[in-house]
């Protein structure tokens, strides 16, 4: 697993079994592959427990503030789950890619990404043979980008995490 989170910012064009196992030294992709494929994960109570985190160390009720912003991941293929061809301020064009919608908290004791979805666009999301295919199940549904980004603020209000509100006279 350090391997596999070592190689995911990397110089590596595509992230998949091989070529994490190559930036890892192995001999060949059998260890990631068995990572990825086997092993039961909890994405969600994962980033619960991030943001647990933040919350007890440089979380800051005061200053701290919550930022949302959407970022392009560059695809090749059409299997990845979201994929389409959309625009991506990564690229600054039109391209294939995948959408993240990502939530950080952020103060003057640090920062950290607390919370995130994936922007599904509705052809996507209206092809649920496609979306089983990719893992996403039936109960996910097409929601636009302020929707996403309002569900995790509200999931953060929710779990406690400390953010100040900056009133138009503060600017």
């Amino acid at each position: 697993m350090r391997a596999y989170v070592r190689g995911l910012p990397g110089e590596s064009e595509r992230k998949n079994g091989w070529t994490l196992a190559e930036a890892a030294g192995q001999s060949g992709p059998e260890r990631m592959r068995r990572l990825l494929n086997f092993y039961a994960r909890d994405s969600d109570g994962l980033r619960d427990d991030v943001r647990q985190s933040v919350v007890e160390v440089p979380g800051d009720a005061r200053h701290g503030v919550l930022v949302v912003d959407e970022t392009g991941f560059l695809k090749k293929g059409v299997r990845s789950a979201g994929v389409a061809r959309q625009y991506s301020g990564t690229a600054g064009r039109i391209d294939n890619c995948q959408i993240g919608v990502l939530l950080a908290h952020a103060s003057d004791r640090g920062r950290a990404l607390i919370d995130r979805e994936l922007y599904l666009p509705r052809e996507r999301s209206d092809d649920r043979s496609r979306c089983r295919a990719a893992g996403i199940g039936d109960e996910v549904a097409f929601a636009t980008g302020p929707a996403l980004a309002r569900a995790m603020i509200e999931r953060s209000v929710a779990a406690g995490a400390p953010f100040g509100w900056v009133s138009a006279d503060e600017i």
